[in-house]
């Protein structure tokens, strides 16, 4: 876990953020006067409909958009006032994102996959196969390391995500529906593997869901409904 300081108990704050997007004359507003904070070492849910804001209020979380209004911090950093510059280094060392489509190199190795957010670091070649032999162990997929996407399944590809998302040991690890793309069985060993990083390592995760039986695996499931918090229960 990475030793930023805290914010009040709070790990990431989002407050009364607005994003709004321009479509030729007229105004999208995807999210309104949002506020929400995240403990360290929570497991959260996002849910609600297509086109609630879930994975807008995701993206400006892992710094990869800026709100509109509204300020969001992580650990204190008010990641909205980097330079983009700034911002991408930030990203390279406090997230790692995990996709429904996996989003893997075809032409590239599970270690390689695995490897690639280590390259923006100062690593060196021997630290870096230390770290991705670990993270690959971690989810189970060691004998797998010389093998390329296409010769895996839609679970084991996913397994491979995770651990590209875990390699640098974020701060954060932020899911977009990663068992979407995925039957119950596969969905279902992803889910365990999520809880176990959660509970086991101590990992603060933030996945978006649309599926209540993924949402059922975190600790606290949040509602978006038309860019705003609906609801918010408790496991």
């Amino acid at each position: 876990m990475s030793d930023l300081p805290s914010n009040n108990g709070a790990l990431v704050r989002v407050d009364a953020v607005e994003k709004m997007f321009r479509r030729g004359s007229e105004d999208i507003h995807v999210l309104s006067n949002l506020s929400l904070q995240v403990p360290a070492g929570e497991f959260l849910a996002l849910m609600g409909p297509s086109g609630s804001g879930k994975s807008t209020l995701l993206n400006l979380i892992g710094g990869l958009d800026r709100p509109t209004k509204g300020t969001v911090q992580i650990a204190g950093e008010r990641i909205d006032t980097l330079s983009d510059h700034q911002l991408a280094a930030w990203r390279a060392r406090h997230v790692g994102f995990v996709f429904q489509l996996y989003n893997l190199m075809p032409v590239l190795t599970a270690e390689r996959n695995v490897e690639l957010p280590l390259l923006l670091t100062s690593l060196s070649k021997a630290e870096r196969q230390k770290h991705v032999a670990t993270a690959l162990a971690m989810v189970g997929l060691s004998h797998r390391a010389k093998h390329y996407p296409r010769t895996m399944s839609g679970g084991e590809q996913q397994r491979v995500g995770i651990a590209r998302g875990i390699v640098t040991d974020p701060t954060l690890l932020l899911c977009d529906e990663p068992t979407g793309d995925l039957d119950r069985k596969a969905g279902d060993e992803i889910l365990n593997l999520l809880q176990a990083l959660n509970r086991e390592q101590g990992k603060t995760i933030i996945m978006v869901t649309h599926d209540p039986h993924a949402s059922a695996r975190a600790s606290r499931t949040v509602h978006l409904t038309k860019g705003q918090l609906t609801t918010e229960a408790m496991k």
